[in-house]
């Protein structure tokens, strides 16, 4: 299994009814069971819960979406839609894996030198940006 493929550690958790009005970053694993309306950046794995919403950008290593998303996803790796999950936008993915189920409203671009090349200078950590 490929460093892509596997959570890091769970640091930040968003509980059911919490609402965040804003942007969030962390550098590590973030799990959302509320609603955040903002731009929400993970270093690592973003798992969305069954109740989790956001309505925003969306840039991270890996996406597990059972709730729903409204805006841009750019997920350098893998991207699971689960069943009753709603991706409403742009999806730009290395990976994308999508169950029955599932609703998904937009345009996707599956490539892994595309997932690099919308990431940013910063984002990139030293790596080679392609365009």
């Amino acid at each position: 299994m490929k460093s892509t493929d596997k959570p890091g550690e769970l640091g930040t958790i968003l509980g059911k009814g919490t609402v965040v009005d804003g942007n969030i970053k962390v550098e590590h694993s973030l799990r959302i069971d509320g609603k955040v309306v903002g731009d929400v950046t993970s270093g690592d794995t973003l798992i969305v819960g069954a109740e989790g919403e956001i309505k925003g950008t969306v840039k991270v290593k890996n996406l597990v979406l059972g709730g729903k998303i409204t805006g841009s996803v750019l997920s350098q790796g893998r991207t699971v839609l689960e069943a009753r999950s709603e991706l409403r936008g742009e999806l730009k993915t290395g990976k994308l894996v999508i169950d029955e189920g599932a609703m998904f409203d937009g345009k996707c671009s599956m490539s892994e030198a595309g997932a690099v090349a919308g990431r940013t200078q910063g984002e990139a950590d030293g790596e080679t940006i392609i365009k």
